[in-house]
């Protein structure tokens, strides 16, 4: 598999796309106007306390406050690894015996603002570098659980022990998969000098303010993504290649080669056919390879896929057709969750399958396609009304919501009233006109498609509502007008004669 991260900056926007054998997999968007804040720390205030809630809302000086769950305000030595991200029991906490109003508190930044919801920030504060993460306030080692091997897990483990500042934590990313105690050293001092710059800035200054800012996509793109399965990293700016080279040579200096200039004289993303990726991403229906497709529609609760077999009409019986169109459309899902970066709820209607092994299958195909993903899912299991439900941590805008604004028509919601229905508004617009006035002749401007009903058959429609008010109605058919925008003007009944 040759896998590639391609790199598109431009004046308003930057772009990282990685590519899987040429498909696009994995986008990340940055703007400047739009400030990322996951991986920010803050010195913030409680602003409120919600016992009801178990949570508390934090004024970091971003203009809605930060949400803070109780489960993230206890001290994260309170847990064991494998409760890290899944606390337990926490019956036994209330949030207003942690925090109060007016309380100054050291958060950082989990999730970012999706819709009318505020930021998600945690007192457990992470620090990644290339191989390691610092959990300063943490006190366990963990190793990232895309590495399987379970005597490298150990090996790494060992080391991460031996070497972990004591009262702090460490998680061993994947990245260090065959990677040595010396190969961790530089890493844990940047971490640890990193840590020690924030505390001081903790300590002084005006609050709510940031104290530490992670890095610029760009950057991060190489500290994340870069590793030894990454074949080449094209980018299209001479100045931030020579920037890239300087952080690789500091990080892993035999990626070095792998690093190159995209010096044609031709668009990055149109050479490497991304535009037209980026571009299905963002459809409803996807197609499957064997003639089926999938049906993506998202809510703010969840997100729904449906399944269909579409043209595939099989070679031998049903089960078979509907077995193969269901494990394709696993293995499309998965993809298609990486890629369009979905997170929460999400409940899948795969064609129905009566025998269980074949549901097995199924399921067994999806976890595998879903172990790509670096992003935590859970697949949770079948429902009695043979639904897939599972949830894919949140932690960014959908790409939809990034590179889509809703339709100022339609709401969003892809509907828009019937020429019909908007005819028959256009009618009760008239019959205010008319009662407000003293007009003997109106002209009315609307969509081509609305003036047709209007109008009607030989203009008989518009007849009988001139009878039926005894005015005269014109009734004037504009592309300039909206789809639902109606035009109402008294005019000169004597300028409407020849």
């Amino acid at each position: 598999m040759v896998n590639e991260i391609i790199v598109d900056i431009g004046l308003e926007e930057t772009r990282v796309a990685l590519l899987e054998d040429k498909e696009l997999v994995e986008i990340y968007i940055e703007r400047p106007h739009q400030e990322r804040l996951v991986g920010n720390i803050y010195r913030g205030k409680v602003s409120s306390v919600l016992p009801g809630m178990q949570a508390a809302f934090i004024d970091i000086g971003y203009e809605k406050n930060a949400f803070l769950y109780v489960g993230d305000a206890i001290s994260q030595r309170e847990f064991s690894e494998e409760e890290d991200e899944v606390y337990q029991d926490l019956r036994g906490y209330n949030i207003d015996e942690i925090l109060r109003p007016g309380q100054e508190i050291t958060v950082q930044v989990t999730k970012e603002p999706i819709g009318t919801k505020g930021p998600r920030v945690t007192t457990h504060i992470t620090l990644p570098g290339r191989h390691l993460v610092l959990l300063p306030n943490a006190d366990y080692v963990g190793v990232s659980r895309r590495i399987e091997n379970d005597s490298e897990r150990g090996k790494l483990k060992k080391i991460a022990e031996k070497i972990k500042p004591k009262g702090m934590g460490l998680i061993v990313r994947t990245a260090s998969e065959g990677k040595s105690a010396d190969d961790f050293a530089h890493d844990l001092n940047f971490l640890i000098k990193l840590w020690e710059k924030i505390k001081q800035r903790e300590t002084s200054g005006p609050v709510p303010r940031c104290i530490h800012k992670d890095l610029s996509l760009i950057y991060r793109a190489v500290r994340d993504l870069f590793t030894w399965n990454v074949d080449k990293f094209i980018i299209n700016n001479r100045q931030e290649y020579n920037k890239v080279l300087e952080l690789v040579e500091m990080i892993s200096p035999a990626l070095k080669l792998r690093v190159e200039y995209f010096s044609k004289n031709y668009d990055l993303y149109e050479y490497y056919q991304i535009e037209s990726k980026i571009s299905k991403a963002l459809s409803r229906k996807v197609w499957l390879k064997c003639g089926g497709y999938l049906v993506l529609d998202q809510t703010e609760a969840l997100t729904v896929i449906d399944v269909n077999t579409g043209k595939y009409v099989g070679s031998s019986n049903l089960e078979d057709t509907v077995l193969r169109t269901n494990i394709e459309a696993a293995r499309e899902i998965a993809k298609q969750l990486r890629l369009r970066d979905i997170g929460g709820i999400i409940i899948i209607d795969f064609i129905d399958m009566h025998e269980q092994e074949h549901q097995h299958m199924v399921i067994d195909a999806l976890k595998q396609a879903l172990r790509k993903d670096r992003t935590k899912t859970t697949v949770v299991g079948m429902t009695g009304l043979g639904l897939i439900e599972m949830t894919r941590k949140k932690v960014r805008q959908v790409l939809s919501s990034v590179l889509n604004v809703d339709c100022p028509y339609c709401d969003g919601t892809g509907k828009i009233l019937s020429p019909e229905s908007i005819a028959r508004n256009v009618e009760k617009e008239i019959s205010k006109y008319f009662a407000q006035t003293i007009a003997n002749a109106i002209q009315v401007e609307v969509h081509p498609s609305v003036a047709a009903i209007l109008t009607g058959k030989e203009g008989e429609t518009l007849s009988r509502m001139e009878k039926a008010y005894n005015k005269r109605i014109v009734v004037k058919p504009s592309d300039a007008v909206k789809h639902e925008e109606i035009k109402i003007k008294e005019i000169d009944i004597d300028s409407l004669v020849c």
